[in-house]
């Protein structure tokens, strides 16, 4: 049976949580392979939102398994907070599988996350400040911690105090602040292990598994394609590969099992942080897309800069990701424009440029070239349909799709779960 990948296709806050839940009630095992509580998901069920940044969209489907896979870095307390908040809402959260291989963000990860940030000033990425890149810059200069060391006190210290020699030094001689002591982190870290244990296992050996009885998996990436740390509008990105190779290397599943790759895509773009951005509006339709949408971000709270859609984005994110269709979200925002300027192409220094600029230099000089497509004022919340879509939409859905070089097999006409257009079943 198939493994698939559902990924945003833009900067991230496509609705990944969205097409993932709708899915979830589908397929056997829903797994995070990247990223951290930097990711934020909302999933609206009947007249509940879930707020989810750790967790997988599929711990709110109770016949699924949700799995944080080797590629994820975790903050126990948060993911600890998180379990706690869904069964204080009557979540089941029982089912809930934990990589023993993922990485551990610790206090002085999310220090130095903040301090960086400041020192930077004008020039910071736009980090959440919650440890994500200092945690997986531990993991691959091999001195990271695991989840598994969290049930071996001996190992747990002697790589915390390795990891704090360094860092020591650094958070007192550069930034003027406290060091952090191992025993305090030891002594927090230590009180966490049992409450999560039950949940630890060697889950590439469970999704592979279950590959071979059958099971349906979906693998979710947090972040967006463009957000990709290879791939991504560098040094603007996050640390990890949101991209559909990341859900080889972050679930331990290999290529020849993934059948189908999902593409989430907004009918407009957003982006948080900084970084270029050629749609990027800066007048009354930016904000007006950012109030009807909502567009505010989960795990931070912070206004997403807002654009038009970016059909060069796209079909960068269908060639670098193998997407075999799209999931096209918040067309609903879309209503009450008598015009919906769609990007088509780039101007670089006087030249047209059909896709993404390799070098950082033409990117950020970009200019958007802009074709106009007619819009709508018809509801379409209610749509089950492409025939139920006001013809105008229907020919925005199309052109869409014909720039972006993949299919567009479901369409989003609300927050809802099942405010969903389906064209073409994914499982």
């Amino acid at each position: 049976m198939p493994a698939l990948v559902v990924l945003g296709a833009q900067w991230g806050d496509e609705g990944k949580g969205k097409a993932t839940d709708l899915l979830g009630g589908s397929v056997d095992y829903v797994v995070r392979y990247q990223g951290g509580n930097n990711a934020g998901h909302t999933v609206v069920v009947g007249d509940q939102k879930y707020a989810l940044h750790l967790l997988p969209s599929g711990i709110l489907s109770p016949d699924c398994v949700p799995v944080i896979g080797n590629g994820v870095v975790v903050d126990p307390a948060v993911l600890l907070s998180e379990l706690s908040g869904l069964n204080e809402r009557g979540v089941d959260t029982s089912k809930l599988l934990v990589s023993g291989n993922a990485h551990l963000i610790t206090p002085y990860h999310q220090t130095i996350d903040k301090v960086t940030e400041r020192f930077l000033g004008s020039r910071r990425i736009g980090t959440t400040g919650r440890g994500i890149g200092p945690a997986y810059a531990d993991k691959i200069n091999r001195v990271g911690v695991r989840v598994q060391d969290l049930f071996d006190e001996s190992i747990l210290r002697q790589k915390i105090e390795a990891a704090l020699q360094d860092k020591n030094q650094i958070l007192v001689k550069i930034f003027n602040r406290r060091a952090i002591t191992t025993d305090q982190v030891v002594e927090e870290y230590l009180k966490y292990a049992e409450q999560i244990k039950p949940f630890v296992t060697d889950t590439t050996l469970v999704l592979n598994n279950a590959l071979d009885e059958g099971k349906v998996v979906l693998m979710e990436g947090g972040q967006g394609t463009l957000l990709d740390v290879d791939h991504g509008t560098y040094p603007f990105v996050t640390s990890s590969n949101p991209t559909s190779g990341g859900a080889c290397t972050g679930s331990g599943v290999g290529p020849t099992k993934i059948t189908r790759v999902i593409g989430i895509l907004k009918a407009y773009t957003t982006r948080v942080g900084a970084g270029p951005f050629p749609t990027e509006l800066f007048d009354e339709d930016g904000q007006k897309l950012r109030t009807i949408g909502g567009e505010y971000g989960v795990t931070t709270g912070r206004d997403r800069r807002c654009g038009w859609f970016d059909a060069v984005i796209a079909r960068y994110a269908t060639r670098v990701n193998g997407l075999t269709d799209f999931f096209l979200t918040k067309l609903d925002v879309l209503t009450g424009w008598e015009q919906i300027p769609v990007c088509t192409a780039y101007e670089v220094d006087g030249r047209r440029v059909e896709e993404l600029p390799y070098s950082q230099t033409d990117f950020h000089h970009a200019k958007p070239v802009y074709e106009y497509l007619p819009g709508w004022t018809e509801d379409i919340s209610k749509a089950k349909s492409l025939a139920d879509l006001p013809k105008n939409a229907r020919a925005y859905v199309k052109a869409l799709e014909e720039m972006s070089g993949a299919p567009i097999s479901a369409i989003g006409v609300g927050p809802g779960r099942y405010e969903t257009i389906e064209i073409n079943p994914f499982v």
